[in-house]
């Protein structure tokens, strides 16, 4: 069974979870993969903030031992800023915890030359503790929008998604995009799991796993996800 730890945001936690159900799409309903969403909405803010770190933690701790004490086989977490604290979870779950940052970029190895742009689209939090630079870094050239664009489009974007409000979310992410296409960046990774509900919000399934421009990284961690169910179902 697959443990799946939202609500961060819930918008995102239910993102991730219909994906994972609909690569399985058009199939008996006994076929689908068995998973746990636990939307666990009262995580504090995932700040940076070495004051909060340790309430992050703990919050985000208890949600992985819920998920392991219902036998979960392993964990997902679809929300990119979480995975700051991806080690020190690692250290104190029993079962495998999927690190959506180290997924994408595998992904993106077998999609992208060495060397190349890549823009990324995150929380403040992600981008300043690095948290997809260290996978990425030796080998593409990640570009970020200004901070001016950060706080004007982007993380208005992200509140939207999270207040409902996705068409408004939609627009008001576009320059940002336009800016990191015209920086020559190959491919964008959607690094924040909101982000994603804005742009594909009105385009069908087939166009999301078809996109030419952007790396979905729920859609990826989804994938990961479902290697990994079948893997230890056959076992």
């Amino acid at each position: 069974m697959i443990g799946i730890l939202g609500g961060m945001g819930t918008q995102a936690g239910l993102d991730f979870s219909t994906k994972l159900a609909k690569l399985y799409r058009g199939k008996l309903d006994q076929k689908y993969p068995l998973f746990v969403l636990y939307n666990k909405s009262n995580v504090p803010k995932r700040l940076s903030d070495k004051k909060v770190y340790k309430k992050v933690y703990k919050s985000l701790l208890e949600g992985c031992i819920f998920l392991q004490n219902n036998n979960c086989k392993f964990i997902t977490i679809p929300c990119n800023t979480a995975h700051h604290w991806y080690d020190d979870l690692n250290k104190r779950v029993k079962v495998p915890i999927l690190s959506m940052p180290k997924e994408v970029f595998t992904f993106a190895k077998k999609n992208c030359s060495s060397g190349s742009k890549i823009g990324i689209l995150a929380t403040e939090s992600t981008l300043r503790t690095r948290i997809y630079h260290k996978f990425f870094e030796k080998k593409y050239k990640l570009i970020e929008p200004s901070l001016k664009l950060q706080k004007r489009y982007v993380n208005k974007s992200i509140i939207l998604v999270k207040k409902g409000k996705v068409k408004e979310a939609e627009k008001i992410i576009k320059p940002v995009i336009r800016y990191l296409l015209k920086m020559k960046c190959k491919k964008i990774i959607l690094a924040c799991t909101e982000l994603p509900v804005a742009i594909f919000a009105y385009k069908s399934f087939k166009k999301v796993k078809s996109s030419k421009t952007f790396f979905d990284p729920n859609l990826i961690l989804a994938k990961a996800a479902m290697k990994k169910y079948n893997l230890k179902r056959v076992k």
